[in-house]
């Protein structure tokens, strides 16, 4: 299938062939018959796309902020290779989609395949969108009017946190497709509107819609026009739809508005408001959030749990529902407001319309009319046509392995598809759940293809190794396919998130035979951490080991807090650091102690925790692992402190030694945390019928200790042994699955 893309960095359009998504449960496989552009919106995306780096910087001044820490931090390569990496993303266009449901996944209620259905999918042939943002659309309400329902709900959504009532007097600011909604929602609550614009055919329209208008590029006063519109009262409320950087809207609103009236912004313009503008008249001020309640909530938008009718009248699917009740009812006309029509096929020529003519306002994308089972449609695999790549160095001799990735986001795409590419290794396929990356890494490291169906990685006959980049819930049971199907599988941490999910892989594991299995425990592989490993050899005592984490702090909604997907912080990110210490140290861990900022609590994440750890041969070793510092710092920190020596290893950047002798100081010119060596050093043993580069045993005592760390944390248990006897006495109090 087909779907339009735009390049961050060139601000390019065009339209890809893509793998057709599957059904994921609680969404719907729609197959788009009309979509709309959103041309204030996506028009920003392209300018910005095709300014310059300076341009970039100027319109994201918080973003700089961000990259200069990063700059102190990890150093000027690694913190432009991570810019460049963002801004070499390509950007699926588009949230305003009409089709025919095709699929329905499962948990999903109230929709049935056939179903004509609006909902904020992609540009795109085939879009799967959760059910609680899509909605039925009336039969008296054809295709393309329904397109402009999304723009519509972002409309109402302004309007009801207004609160009109009948009869009041509301400004419009601005007279787009989301102005111009405004206007005829108003008109339908029984509002007299004056709408305000430099367009006169916009401006026309409003007229037609039932509104007074101002011409601001007329030389015509606001401010003595709303005195007039109001006889004097002073406008009720004023609803900013306009896209500027200017702060005249705001303040031209604040002069307008009578005591005690109401500004809501649903566009974008400059904020620096003056406070004598609000202060006289006691004026409110509220920021409008795209459709209405549960934009941007995770278990209402992708979890389907909505939000009960009673206590949340108006959420986004019921905004939705409402504006396609208003154009069945007559009152929205959109037809007045579709200047342009063009195919799929012409995509390209629409974004080039809304760039660069002031006459679109309107701009529909056709879509073909084909049967839902036609195979250029929904097939999950494609062919990838790779760009021009660098070269790549002389692989080793001998037979090299046919390799696959299973999700294609940032983190992959960054740090372990480049060392993958530069192993010399056959890049077969590529999986990813919309396909849209996918696609993109194949032709960006020549992957030959790339697919939304797990089951073509796991049945590909010319594959030999799996790495497995996607969300943690998944680790565990893509390991044990892979290995069942007789792969060899790298799997990015955690190796698993439950100890009844470890004790399934090291049973596929062991029966696995001679299949290898690595988990992306990187730092040991870091250069620093080597050259640390050949300075303590000499001698055997045992070491104190500290290591400083500023990890930073997450919302506690986001999907890697979440116990059930992500694991919690330390199960997630802070096994990286119990497995650095367990290779530094070179022995067994055998105890487990450790112990949370805030102790017990619903609302401790357990993110802000002291780990000490006891090792078989008498080394110590502690992580704290902080959430609650500044990115100014350094993220971290090791200290090893054995017989006499000191070595301190800042932030993968500089190791400096005390009391070795010659050795005072190592330092590269950019951060290395051993991505690249830990993909290479995987390959190799696949290539080479080697052993891993990690044990098997180690990988699961680390992961263990992970999980004692929050039986401890969450029992109020001081320590564990660290023995598999020990561990049993509070592992029931953990969950197991």
């Amino acid at each position: 299938m087909r779907q339009i893309m735009q390049s961050l960095k060139s601000g390019e359009t065009s339209v890809l062939d893509v793998p057709c998504p599957s059904v994921q449960p609680g969404h719907l496989l729609i197959q788009t018959t009309r979509s709309l552009i959103s041309a204030g919106t996506e028009r920003m995306l392209i300018e910005f796309g095709k300014a310059n780096w300076l341009e970039k910087a100027r319109k994201h001044p918080d973003k700089v902020r961000r990259v200069l820490d990063k700059m102190k931090t990890d150093g000027v390569m690694s913190t432009v290779e991570a810019v460049q990496s963002k801004l070499d993303q390509a950007l699926p266009l588009g949230y305003c989609n009409v089709g025919t449901v095709i699929e329905v996944g499962a948990g999903v209620t109230g929709f049935e395949v056939g179903d004509r259905v609006l909902s904020n999918g992609k540009h795109a042939e085939v879009v799967c969108v959760p059910k609680n943002l899509c909605a039925k659309i009336p039969d008296g309400v054809d295709d393309e009017t329904a397109a402009f329902g999304v723009l519509g709900a972002i409309a109402l959504q302004g309007i009801r946190l207004a609160e009109p009532t009948l009869g009041e007097r509301f400004a419009v600011t601005g007279l787009g497709l989301v102005g111009l909604l405004t206007v005829q929602l108003l008109r339908a609550h029984g509002c007299e509107v004056l709408g305000l614009d430099f367009n006169s055919d916009r401006l026309a329209l409003a007229r037609e819609c039932g509104a007074q208008t101002v011409n601001l590029g007329g030389g015509q006063d606001p401010l003595k026009a709303a005195e007039e519109f109001t006889k004097g009262q002073g406008i009720d409320a004023v609803l900013i739809t306009a896209a500027t950087s200017s702060n005249e809207p705001v303040s031209q609103a604040a002069n307008m508005c009578r005591k005690r009236g109401r500004i809501v912004l649903v566009g974008v313009v400059g904020l620096e408001l003056s406070r004598d503008d609000f202060y006289h008249k006691e004026l409110s001020f509220q920021v409008s959030c795209s459709y209405g309640p549960g934009r941007y909530d995770e278990e209402y938008e992708t979890n389907g749990q909505d939000y009960p009718l009673p206590y949340v009248r108006w959420t986004e699917q019921r905004n939705f529902e409402a504006v396609l009740g208003a154009m069945a009812s007559g009152q929205v006309d959109c037809s007045k407001l579709i200047t342009h029509r063009y195919s799929l096929d012409a995509a390209v020529d629409a974004y080039g319309e809304i760039s660069d003519s002031s006459k679109s306002l309107g701009v529909l994308l056709t879509y073909p009319e084909v049967p839902a089972e036609t195979p250029e449609l929904r097939t999950q695999t494609v062919r990838v046509v790779p760009v021009e790549q660098p070269p790549v160095k002389a692989a080793p001799t001998g037979r090299l392995p046919g390799l696959a990735l299973i999700g294609s986001g940032s983190f992959a795409t960054r740090f372990l598809v480049p060392p993958m590419r530069e192993s010399g290794a056959t890049l077969q396929i590529v999986a990813s759940r919309g396909g849209v990356s996918g696609v993109q890494a194949g032709r960006k490291y020549g992957f030959r293809e790339a697919t939304t169906d797990v089951d073509a990685v796991f049945n590909h006959e010319g594959v030999d190794a799996i790495v497995i980049g996607t969300r943690h819930d998944t680790h565990a049971s893509f390991v044990c396919r892979a290995l069942e199907a007789g792969k060899h599988v790298f799997v990015e941490k955690p190796l698993a998130l439950t100890r009844a999910e470890l004790d399934r892989v090291e049973a596929a594991y062991r029966a696995a035979g001679d299949r290898l299995l690595m988990v992306g425990f990187n730092r040991r592989f870091a250069p620093h951490v080597q050259k640390m490993q050949d300075l303590l050899a000499d001698r055997a005592e045992p070491k104190a080991m500290m290591m400083t984490v500023n990890a930073g702090a997450i919302p506690a909604e986001h999907w890697t807090q979440d116990p059930k997907v992500g694991g919690g912080r330390i199960i997630g990110e802070g096994c990286h650091f119990i497995d650095l210490l367990r290779f530094v140290a070179g022995a067994p861990i055998v105890s487990v102690a450790a112990t949370s900022l805030v102790p017990g609590g619903a609302t401790n994440l357990h993110d802000t925790v002291g780990i000490q750890l006891a090792f078989a041969d008498g080394s110590i070793g502690t992580v704290q692992y902080l959430a609650n510092g500044h990115r100014g710092f350094p993220k971290e920190r090791l200290e090893v402190f054995q017989g006499g020596r000191i070595l301190q290893l800042d932030n993968f950047r500089m190791l400096t030694g005390h009391g070795f002798g010659k050795f005072r100081k190592m330092s590269l010119w950019r951060q290395d945390k051993g991505h690249a060596a830990e993909v290479a050093a995987f390959v190799e043993a696949v290539r080479s019928g080697g052993a891993s580069p990690i044990a098997a045993d180690e990988l699961f005592e680390v992961t263990r200790a992970s999980f004692d760390v929050m039986d401890a944390l969450e029992s109020g248990q001081p320590a564990a042994d660290g023995s598999p006897a020990g561990r049993e006495t509070v592992a029931g109090m953990r969950r197991s699955a």
